[in-house]
């Protein structure tokens, strides 16, 4: 896999790893380096005096470092990638160590054993009864909720504020007991909000009124498409069976990485991959989950294409999305098509909501947008003159600025409504992130 650099830092956890990993891609720095086709190695000298053990898996781009880093990947692992493409021929040695080859053995082990576990007989009768008992504490849980929220609306929202975050953290916790762990979450995010800023009433009601949806929906599930239904029972924490998932033929594509969007929740590492399909038009998210110390499943690099065949979560619209084959990565050979107005994408987001009225923020791509100041606020302005708000406390707007030089660029963007966050842009015909 040949990496640009861009691409290279791209992966880099924070600004302090993708400048650390620069100093790194010096020769002087490791001890030893090698390479072959499928792996990639080094040591490099730290304070210690024992160097740190650095490994690459190149074919699903996998790291592993015996430095105390819990970044992922670490510094070590940015600056032999980074040494690599800087200085290929300097990796004359191709036998890999035993640390490195063990390394690569207990990876192909854990992956058979993952091959095994499918493979054993299910209990269908258990599993059954597991299932009724699990939909009983679910009802249970949905009737103490949906009072829960009647008495916020009855008592009135103003004295929200004052509750503190326990109010809110205490219903996630019942809702947790009643195995409802993804209502759980919606209600830990609304007690995430900021209360004193302007707006958050409105905030606060969509995401009550999204819980209603759900209750409601849930009573009345008999009613509801297949599709809705099975929307319903995910918003709620009910898992889809991944094995029935990998078993539909899926949406093969050259498939556009436009982000990655790392962040830690319940001490659990939650990776969100956003990519467009260059054929299918399709836009999909991958997520992932792993512990800080411990690396993703497979990396997908932003800004570059990948050959692959994925699975859509059943869903009356689909959006998550699992690898079911990776064959290949390389780089575009230009801009993938995106809407060609605000409005286009104000038409599809109607569409998508009158099939799927809960959807959180998603993916766009936009031609020929240009930042422009209004009201002390920053916007993107089509080629038909209609503007739409970037997201408050947006952190990279000078990026931004600085690619387009006032002019209108394509741009990549996640969000809904009437608030949407830049991701990365196209300048020179390259992605470059934000």
């Amino acid at each position: 896999m040949n990496l640009s650099e861009d691409q290279i830092l791209a992966l880099a956890p924070d600004d302090a790893s993708r400048k650390s990993g620069k100093d790194l891609a010096n020769p002087a720095k490791w001890v030893s380096k090698g390479a072959d086709t499928s792996v990639l190695w080094g040591e490099c000298q730290g304070s210690g005096s024992k160097p740190y053990q650095t490994q690459i898996d190149l074919g699903n781009l996998a790291f592993k470092c015996s430095c105390p880093s819990r970044k992922f990947p670490c510094k070590h692992g940015l600056g032999l990638l980074l040494l690599k493409a800087r200085h290929s021929k300097s990796f004359t040695d191709t036998q890999a160590p035993t640390w490195v080859s063990e390394w690569l053995t207990r990876r192909t082990e854990k992956g058979e054993k993952k091959t095994e576990k499918k493979d054993k007989p299910v209990d269908e009768a258990a599993q059954a009864k597991r299932q009724q008992a699990r939909q009983q504490k679910v009802a249970d849980g949905l009737e103490e909720l949906l009072r829960w929220i009647k008495d916020i609306v009855r008592n009135g929202m103003l004295n929200l504020p004052e509750k503190g975050p326990a109010f809110w953290e205490n219903m996630a916790k019942r809702m947790i007991d009643a195995q409802a762990p993804g209502l759980a979450a919606q209600i830990k995010s609304l007690g995430e909000l900021n209360f004193y800023t302007e707006g958050w009433q409105t905030r606060c009601l969509d995401g009550l009124l999204k819980i209603y949806l759900v209750i409601k929906g849930y009573k009345n599930i008999d009613t509801l498409s297949t599709e809705l239904q099975q929307d319903i029972k995910s918003l709620i924490g009910f898992p889809q069976n991944l094995d029935e998932l990998k078993a539909q033929p899926g949406v093969s594509d050259q498939w556009f990485v436009l982000a990655k969007q790392v962040s830690e929740e319940e001490q659990l590492m939650v990776e969100r991959n956003w990519l467009y399909g260059l054929d299918s038009r399709r836009y999909a998210l991958i997520l992932q989950f792993y512990v800080r110390s411990q690396s993703p499943a497979m990396s997908l690099t932003p800004g570059l294409l990948t050959d692959a065949t994925l699975v859509f979560y059943h869903s009356a619209f689909p959006l998550r999305a699992l690898v079911k084959e990776q064959r290949s990565t390389k780089k575009p050979a230009h801009p993938p098509e995106g809407y060609s107005s605000w409005t286009a994408v104000l038409d599809n987001a109607t569409a998508g909501n009158s099939r799927y009225p809960f959807a959180d923020d998603w993916p766009c791509i936009v031609r020929e947008l240009k930042p422009v100041g209004f009201n002390n606020e920053w916007w993107l302005q089509d080629a038909e003159k209609n503007s739409m708000p970037i997201s408050r406390n947006y952190g990279a707007i000078w990026n931004l600025l600085a690619f387009s030089g006032g002019k209108p660029v394509q741009i990549s963007l996640i969000g809904k409504e009437k608030e949407y966050e830049p991701l990365g842009v196209w300048y020179n015909n390259e992605y470059k992130m934000l």
